[in-house]
């Protein structure tokens, strides 16, 4: 999974650096252009460029992340007040895909209402497990870690999922829900 993402990445800044040095070398070897026309030569160049850069990362995008097989993990926390997010891992069939400690700035963002996106990548149709660990403290002080697992079908075409976190008054035990967004 990890080793095929990284050859494609590696092919495509390749090829990123071999259009760069291909516009270098052409403004290097062309014959001198009057300091008037200069300007508008310079100008004309670089929105060439601009132009290579933005269809590079649309291919890019779609040959790492193609929206057939897509998987999207997102996070969200449902009781902001009760938990004090430290960590989150993530596991698709076993595999570890995602890991994250939490800064008080992105704690305090979650508290907020934001959604963090945690994962995205490429997963085969059909049958899946995804397993989260989540180590966080709550509001009565006790360090929790909680262990999560969800089982899907992975059909034709993206598939996002929301992993809510829920801790709620007198005990404050963590809760994971998982919802498939449409």
């Amino acid at each position: 999974m990890f080793g095929t993402q990284q050859t494609q990445r590696r092919r495509i800044a390749h090829r990123r650096v071999v259009a760069i040095g291909s516009v270098i070398l052409a403004l290097l070897t062309a014959p001198p252009i009057p300091a008037a026309g200069l300007d508008e030569e310079l100008e004309r160049l670089s929105a060439e460029v601009a132009s290579h850069s933005e269809r590079v990362f649309a291919l890019e995008q779609k040959v790492l992340h193609p929206a057939n097989t897509r998987l999207a993990v997102f996070l969200t926390l449902q009781s902001r007040d009760a938990l004090d997010l430290d960590s989150v891992e993530l596991f698709v069939n076993g595999q570890p895909v995602a890991s994250h400690l939490y800064s008080d700035r992105e704690r305090a963002s979650l508290e907020r209402g934001g959604i963090q996106q945690l994962f995205t990548g490429n997963l085969q149709n059909g049958e899946h497990e995804l397993k989260t660990v989540i180590t966080a403290r709550s509001a009565d002080d006790d360090f929790v870690r909680r262990e999560s697992t969800h089982r899907f079908r992975k059909r034709p075409g993206v598939l996002r999922l929301q992993l809510s976190l829920e801790a709620r008054a007198p005990d404050y035990e963590p809760r994971v829900s998982f919802v498939e967004w449409e």
